[in-house]
């Protein structure tokens, strides 16, 4: 573990942020909710996963021991209706409901392929996992905290706040009258002893296709009750970091925390984190709206919500450039902001590499460029410590290219870097875009990425042609590049170009 850093996470829990101290140290236990597989992953879920397999990939940069966990959902996840989503997806798609879950499980393994995200260190699927479901509510029950009432066993939620005061409600922030007056009428709602409890063994009805034998009734587990029980069998009865979308905090991940108290007496995790929404143009993405957009729409371009496809290194990108906990608005300007950002970056790489060290009359000093490269690299990776700021990180490499381009451009002279200094240079630089980012060159970029690394090699030369006082230079390119149809136009936030 690297010690010299200090990490500290936003925990949904508490509201605030906090060292990050793992309960052994050097190991870290992470549990993630994963997908419902009865349709294609939308890009909600994308970003979420993307979030998480950065906040993974820097844990292990940090040189912990990562056993991150993250669940497939192929059975009891009800829609608002009362019907579940797996037996829901297997009418609409006329196939048998394994068949559903391995046609969209393939799908989302493939999405997170293409987004370049490394496989969990276990991903356990519900049905895989019914024994242990069963044992989590025999043991609920076993605490006073479950009963059954016609087959269904119920999580007892007034006597488990009566005994628990302020927990239940703590990790969404809401009221516990409030989540009572809230509470919607799904299915069997008269066999509750109250509205807000939830069921955590469902008794089967004639048309439930998904269904196992158990003490109660011939039936199925409520969703919630499958994550508790397999995050307890693979990182015990409390582990280090839960995380999912801001959209679990209620039902799911409250009524998490309900069970595990329930049934053992321990909080699940002592960290939780949750990622933001994506908007579209501005708005909450909603099918029933319009405003909706999917992963291959976007990488195609084929959708009235923007003008042109973007590959998946330029979304992930562009994922980057926010917060996991801000939202963040899918816009072509977004997108557009983001390509050319994701080829700087690249080519900021490149240009890097062909750097050697000055070492003929090097005399072991350091110089103002060296403490200024210094201080953008601890900038970095402090971003990465601060919560996972991303954005942050990402703004200290943009300012690391630009004296990358003035060394190359010999706009800075070589000597003023130490050759010590230029090889922790490229050391952070590939370890960042690669390793923590989790970005990739593409081999297909095209015409468009070539014109991009040479539109950017051109402007480099007109810049320092106008840092020279070469103005002829300067402007016989510009004129050069709008004869061929392609405007320069110098503004105050710097050079831009666009094709005519």
């Amino acid at each position: 573990m690297n010690t010299e850093r200090t990490l500290k996470l936003y925990n949904s829990l508490s509201g605030e942020k906090e060292v990050f101290q793992p309960l052994v140290p050097g190991l870290v236990g992470m549990y993630v909710c994963g997908p419902t597989v009865y349709s294609d992953v939308h890009l909600g879920n994308c970003r979420t996963f993307v979030s998480f397999d950065i906040i993974y990939r820097y844990l292990l940069n940090l040189h912990y021991k990562v056993r991150y966990v993250r669940n497939i959902t192929d059975v009891g996840h009800l829609t608002d209706d009362g019907e579940d989503r797996m037996a829901k997806g297997s009418k609409v798609a006329q196939l048998e409901p394994m068949e559903v879950a391995q046609k969209y499980t393939v799908g989302f393994h493939e999405m997170m392929r293409i987004f370049n995200t490394l496989p969990p260190s276990i991903e356990p699927r519900a049905t895989g996992h019914i024994p242990e479901q069963i044992d989590l509510v025999q043991a609920i029950m076993d605490r006073g905290y479950g009963y059954e009432s016609n087959g269904s066993v119920y999580f007892d939620v007034l006597k488990f706040n009566a005994e628990n005061p302020g927990k239940y409600g703590k990790l969404s922030g809401r009221i516990i009258d409030e989540l009572f007056t809230e509470t919607r009428e799904l299915k069997n709602q008269e066999e509750k002893k109250h509205p807000a409890d939830f069921a955590i063994w469902m008794k089967a009805r004639p048309q439930d296709i998904m269904v196992w034998k158990s003490p109660w009734s011939t039936g199925f587990p409520g969703w919630h009750l499958e994550c508790s029980a397999m995050s307890t069998k693979y990182l015990g009865q409390t582990f280090d970091i839960h995380g999912g979308g801001n959209d679990l905090k209620f039902p799911h991940h409250e009524n998490e925390v309900a069970q595990s108290e329930g049934s053992c007496g321990h909080a699940p995790a002592n960290y939780w984190l949750h990622t933001n929404m994506l908007l579209l143009n501005g708005k909450k993405m909603s099918k029933s709206d319009g405003n909706t957009i999917t992963p291959e729409q976007l990488f195609r371009g084929e959708s009235e919500h923007i003008e042109k496809g973007y590959t998946p290194m330029v979304l992930r990108f562009f994922m980057l450039q926010a917060h996991y906990r801000s939202p963040l608005d899918i816009t072509d300007h977004g997108l557009e902001s983001a390509e050319k950002g994701f080829r700087r970056l690249m080519d900021n790489y490149k240009v890097l590499e062909t750097l050697t060290p000055h070492t003929e009359d090097f005399d072991g000093s350091e110089s103002a460029t060296d403490r200024a490269l210094l201080d953008l690299i601890e900038a970095a990776y402090s971003g990465m410590d601060d919560d996972f700021n991303t954005a942050v990180a990402l703004a200290a490499l943009n300012e690391i290219g630009g004296y990358i381009h003035k060394i190359a451009n010999k706009q800075l002279d070589a000597k003023e870097l130490a050759p010590w200094v230029l090889e922790r240079l490229k050391t952070v630089y590939y370890n960042f875009i690669f390793d923590i980012f989790g970005l990739k060159e593409e081999a297909d970029g095209g015409a468009d990425s070539t014109v991009d690394g040479l539109m950017s090699l051109i402007l480099d030369i007109r810049a320092n042609a106008r840092t020279q006082k070469d103005f002829g230079t300067s402007d016989k390119i510009r004129d050069a590049l709008a004869e061929v149809g392609i405007a320069v136009k110098d503004g105050k936030e710097g050079v831009s170009w666009a094709k005519g």
